[in-house]
């Protein structure tokens, strides 16, 4: 694999590689051994779904079940090289740039998985947007390093602008796929190769002019460059797995990360609101306690508690408990967006929770939040999502939003091609 120097204005360097693939014949289907992204699966319910549908389903690798966390990885690395022995997986034959697609009714996506070549955030190649916690990046590191392996790609966006990238996807897709399956959710997914030299080619001129957006992966883009700190030679470690969208052509859609606070009682969570929050209670099925959550984040700050079998809608915070609480040296962009209140008001001033696993979750379903919350006495705090060209925008001001702001989506499913670091 090539490495080249950056300059603080070079743009998207997009490498092929060659992809680690599950060979259909060993698998009862591909769309039974795909996951959603590790931090998609709810836990532990859709893990336990996800095993028991295909004994080689990906999830086996991306979230190993054990007692210790350096069993788990060990245990991962071991499946791995099983599966490869056995020829559950396969590596293609050459290095391919792959061309991603997926549909779903009147959704379509489409975009081009390759190696990327890291940068850090101060080079403005690739744009982070969310802060990110510690112990997921160091679960995440051990991971990698133990399994040498990029199991699943992340979601990076880009604004283009009719380049050659876009015509080699176009007319790529007129052939027949190397895969297609359609997961349980309704998503049909095709993959095609890109070997041609000249297509490759036009690529990577059409990306060398672009920065990129992180829709989803923040975490495992910090885990790839802490290991490429690890390994300070050129090599595969100064690249990771990505799938790159361009929006202007195939925009995403931006969904909320909702919060689930394991030891606060939605009674209690309301008592410490105070008069600083309206309250109302919302007596309707969960769809339209979340449109009136709209309309109220429509005009302000809002918010949905539930746990306790109904759902109530927080929202007009009192300017001074604003003032009080938000810092005020960061853009107004910022100091306004619903995650900053939740974690600077709320969590912090007014509930008093740290950021921590053994106090919140952070789940994208809003059904399953709502669940789990009911099931274990605690608090669901249900998000409304926040507009793309905010968390662009902000992004491009080196400004990161609070941690889980964001659900960009659809999100590539886990499993259709993995890049090993050993064939690199």
């Amino acid at each position: 694999m090539s490495t080249r120097g950056h300059a603080a204005d070079d743009g998207l360097h997009l490498v092929p590689f060659r992809g680690l693939r599950y060979v259909p014949e060993r698998v009862g289907s591909l769309a039974a051994v795909t996951s959603p992204p590790y931090d998609v699966v709810v836990r532990p319910d859709g893990l336990n779904q996800l095993e028991s549908a295909d004994p080689h389903n990906i999830v086996r690798l991306i979230l190993p079940q054990a007692v210790s966390a350096g069993t788990r990885h060990r245990k991962a690395a071991v499946t791995l090289d099983r599966w490869l022995a056995d020829g559950v997986l396969a590596p293609d034959p050459e290095p391919a740039l792959y061309v991603y697609e997926q549909s779903s009714g009147d959704i379509l996506q489409r975009g081009i998985i390759g190696a990327l070549e890291l940068s850090t955030p101060a080079e403005g190649i690739v744009l982070p947007h969310e802060d990110v916690m510690p112990h997921v990046v160091e679960d995440r590191a051990a991971l990698m390093r133990t399994t040498a392996a990029n199991l699943e790609p992340l979601l990076l966006t880009y604004r283009g602008n009719g380049n050659g990238a876009a015509d080699v996807i176009e007319r790529t897709v007129r052939r027949d796929p190397l895969l297609a399956t359609t997961t349980e959710d309704g998503f049909s997914h095709r993959l095609w190769a890109v070997t041609d030299p000249a297509d490759l080619a036009m690529v990577s001129a059409g990306l060398a002019e672009h920065q990129a957006l992180i829709a989803d992966g923040h975490h495992r883009w910090a885990t790839y460059l802490r290991l490429r700190e690890e390994h300070a030679q050129p090599g595969p470690w100064n690249y990771g797995l990505v799938l790159l969208i361009d929006t202007a052509r195939y925009p995403l859609r931006v969904r909320a990360i909702h919060r689930l606070l394991h030891r606060l009682p939605v009674a209690d969570a309301l008592a410490a609101l105070g008069d600083g929050f309206r309250i109302r209670r919302v007596d309707a099925p969960l769809s339209e306690a979340m449109e009136s959550l709209a309309t109220a984040a429509s005009e302000g700050n809002a918010f949905i508690l539930a746990g306790d079998g109904t759902f109530h809608l927080v929202d007009r915070p009192a300017p001074d408990l604003l003032a009080r609480t938000i810092p005020a040296d960061r853009p107004e962009a910022w100091r306004t967006l619903d995650a900053t209140v939740l974690h600077a008001t709320l969590l912090d001033h007014l509930w008093h929770i740290p950021d921590a696993p053994e106090e919140i979750s952070y789940i994208h379903d809003t059904e399953a939040a709502v669940t789990q919350a009911e099931r274990r006495g605690g608090t669901a705090v249900l998000m409304h999502p926040v507009r793309e060209e905010v968390v662009r925008d902000l992004a491009r001001q080196g400004v990161t939003m609070p941690r889980k702001s964001t659900s960009f989506g659809p999100k590539p499913a886990t499993g259709l091609v993995l890049r090993s670091l050993a064939l690199d």
